[in-house]
């Protein structure tokens, strides 16, 4: 496996380019591909995320980003930013109406009374720091994402926390 900020070539199947037979997706490759098919039903009006929870090649759990269940969701109108500024003086956005791909997740397993505990996460954007604090507290293992975001803010609880980073993409034939 590779390590925080490495690419990950996933999806070999073992078949010879050319051969005629389409190729078969890898593991990391089908759930990354599971993450940004979920992320379609965000609401955020900033992003469209998605999080898919794994164990032993099965999904646990899924998530996107979006106000809470029965709630409004944002738009034009419904949007509202809080801003915070990060010990390095850099400013961040997020909106108060909205749960992180990630906490939905896990707040889908809470509800259903799935076990996560040492499960791995697929995100289609890697976790902020508040969402990387939770899912070390939950027992995630090891984080596969496919854009990159913030990573310079989490970098020292990755660190501290032995929680892996690690950069896939989804390639779609």
């Amino acid at each position: 496996m590779h390590e925080e900020g490495d690419q990950c070539s996933c999806g070999t199947s073992g078949e010879e380019a050319g051969s005629g037979q389409e190729k078969r997706l890898g593991w990391h490759e089908y759930f990354m591909s599971v993450a940004q098919l979920i992320s379609r039903r965000a609401t955020c009006t900033r992003g469209h995320i998605g999080a898919v929870v794994v164990r032993d090649h099965n999904i646990l759990s899924t998530g996107y980003n979006g106000a809470p269940s029965g709630l409004p969701h944002c738009n034009e109108t419904n949007c509202r930013i809080f801003r915070s500024t990060h010990p390095d003086g850099t400013v961040e956005e997020n909106c108060v109406n909205t749960i992180h791909a990630e906490i939905n997740a896990i707040a889908q397993a809470a509800k259903h009374g799935v076990s996560i505990k040492d499960a791995d996460i697929y995100i289609t954007a890697s976790p902020c720091i508040h969402c990387l604090k939770v899912l070390i507290n939950v027992g995630i293992k090891t984080i596969y994402y496919e854009k990159p975001y913030k990573i310079e803010h989490i970098s020292e609880l990755l660190r501290l926390s032995g929680v892996r980073l690690v950069n896939v993409s989804a390639e779609t034939h």
